[in-house]
C-alpha cells in the first residue's frame, strides 16, 4: 500500500521536526519546507503530494493562506490543513471545500487522523 505523501509548510523547525517524525511513524511521508516558494517549486516537480499541511503564518512574501489558493489553482482537488496559533478558522473564512482548520498547540494524533480522513474521502 502507498503511503500518503505530505508537503508540510512549517517555519518553526521544532514543530516542523516532531511533526514530521510523528507523522512518519504514523505511515506517512512527509516532505517539510520552511516557505510558501518552496513548498510551490516542490509542488510542481512532486506530481505524488497527496495533502498540503500549512500554517498560516510564514515567513517571506507568501502566507499558508495565499499558498493554499495557489496550490488548489494547481491541483483543485487537493486536501488542506491549515495550522496558526495567531490566527482563527475566521481569517479564512469560507474556507475551500476539503480543508480543515487546526489550531496550534494541536496533538498530533489528531493532525493523523484529520490527514487519514481527508485523504481517504472520494478516492
Amino acid at each position: 500500500m502507498r503511503r500518503t505523501n505530505v508537503l508540510m509548510v512549517e517555519d518553526e523547525v521544532l514543530i516542523s521536526q516532531m511533526i514530521t517524525e510523528v507523522l512518519c511513524e504514523n505511515g506517512f511521508a512527509v516532505h517539510a519546507v520552511t516557505n510558501a516558494e518552496t513548498a510551490l517549486r516542490y509542488l510542481d516537480s512532486e506530481p505524488d503530494v497527496d495533502v498540503l499541511f500549512t500554517d498560516i503564518n510564514l515567513e517571506g512574501r507568501m502566507d499558508g493562506a495565499m499558498l493554499a489558493k495557489l496550490v488548489r489553482a494547481r491541483r483543485p482537488d487537493m486536501p488542506i490543513v491549515y495550522s496558526s496559533g495567531r490566527y482563527s478558522p475566521s481569517a479564512l473564512s469560507p474556507l475551500m471545500p476539503r480543508s480543515i482548520f487546526l489550531k496550534k498547540p494541536y496533538d498530533p494524533a489528531d493532525l493523523c487522523m484529520l490527514l487519514t480522513r481527508l485523504t481517504t474521502t472520494e478516492h
